[in-house]
């Protein structure tokens, strides 16, 4: 007897001790710095614990199974016009949206801010890329690199490290030049590729990844690592995720099938869920889509139809697709999202965030764009 309560005490003791670890891991998870939701926390200590294949299955099993409805979308899940939208004349845009049967206000790009010069330096508009599932919407910001500047910030916690200058948000130095913020790839845990900012690499850069290759000027190019751009004394940051899904104008092969999980965890690529992408057109605009219910052939096919000729995916998931744009030449205008129904606050990236991103500013002495300024 004395020997079974001791056999149980001890079990108790290695209990208690095995709990003691993943319960401190979890608050740690729970109070680590930097704006993330309670989801996305869970999320990511749940991967830290080996956990990443049963979240990928019940990702693959929630998301393939809750279709979105091929019906005209919601109302609430289309951009709203804001009390600065501007008159018609100046909503013309670059004329490189394929749209076919188009709901009211589909690939009508509407202007947004301005530069001092009067150059309309973004536009926004919606697509329907899935022609199986009407409802689908994605969003579509086009910024013209000739008065805008790009810059990569890292997060408290991805893409690791500490000491980057910016603090994981946008520095108050950029905030009266803002134009637009937006979210990064995947946490380097799921992809291979690699981080560069700053004069200093967080990842190193691999070959054949999708990259988002930021100049000394603050211009950007979406390339194939290795291929399509390399390691220069210009290259201001890289950041690479997964590899490209558009590339010469046209969704890249085997997007269905994912061979060698190119683009994520096997059937990921079938997930309706929401997705983002960036690339850069003909005429070098950079171009963002994102939206909720798309696949990764349907996020592709947006950005075929917001004419990117090259172009990567972004991140994926409820809260982790963001776009913000915001109004520098109207002082006291809130930020707006690109579509209403992302989760995530309009002002986010103002205050610390856990993961990388992006910020869009104006440049200090804007180059004149015949394109943008005969819709201005």
């Amino acid at each position: 007897m004395r020997r079974t309560r001791r056999r149980w005490k001890i079990a108790g003791v290695v209990l208690a001790v095995a709990m003691v670890y993943p319960s401190v891991t979890y608050v740690q998870a729970l109070t680590y710095p930097g704006a993330a939701s309670f989801t996305a926390r869970t999320t990511d200590w749940l991967r830290s614990m080996g956990a990443g294949p049963v979240v990928n299955a019940a990702e693959n099993w929630w998301y393939t199974r809750h279709a979105p409805a091929n019906t005209p979308p919601d109302s609430t899940a289309l951009p709203q016009r804001t009390a600065h939208a501007p008159s018609p004349a100046a909503q013309a845009g670059p004329s490189n949206l394929r749209v076919t049967a188009p709901v009211a206000g589909e690939g009508v790009w509407v202007a947004g801010a301005h530069a001092p010069d009067g150059t309309v330096a973004s536009y926004t508009t919606f697509v329907r890329p899935d022609p199986r599932h009407a409802s689908v919407v994605a969003g579509v910001a086009l910024l013209d690199q000739n008065v805008t500047a790009t810059h990569l910030v890292a997060g408290t916690k991805e893409p690791g490290g500490s000491g980057w200058p910016e603090q994981a948000q946008v520095p108050q130095s950029w905030r009266p030049t803002l134009l637009a913020t937006f979210n990064s790839g995947f946490k380097f845990a799921d992809t291979a590729g690699g981080f560069y900012s700053d004069g200093r690499f967080a990842k190193s850069l691999k070959d054949g990844m999708a990259s988002l290759v930021i100049d000394r000027g603050g211009r950007v190019s979406v390339a194939e690592w290795g291929r399509d751009a390399t390691m220069t004394p210009d290259v201001a940051a890289v950041r690479q995720n997964l590899h490209l899904v558009v590339d010469n104008g046209r969704p890249a092969p085997e997007l269905t099938s994912n061979p060698a999980g190119l683009w994520g965890s096997a059937s990921n690529q079938f997930q309706f869920t929401w997705r983002s992408g960036v690339g850069t057109d003909q005429a070098g605009h950079l171009v963002y889509v994102g939206g909720d219910h798309l696949t990764l052939s349907t996020l592709a096919a947006a950005m075929a139809q917001a004419g990117i000729i090259r172009g990567m995916e972004l991140d994926i998931h409820s809260g982790m697709v963001a776009f913000n744009t915001y109004r520098p030449d109207l002082p006291g205008a809130r930020p707006v999202k690109l579509l209403p129904t992302m989760p995530a606050p309009a002002d986010r990236y103002l205050r610390a965030d856990q993961r990388d991103f992006f910020a869009v500013t104006l440049r200090p002495s804007p180059q004149s764009n015949p394109l943008s300024r005969q819709h201005s």
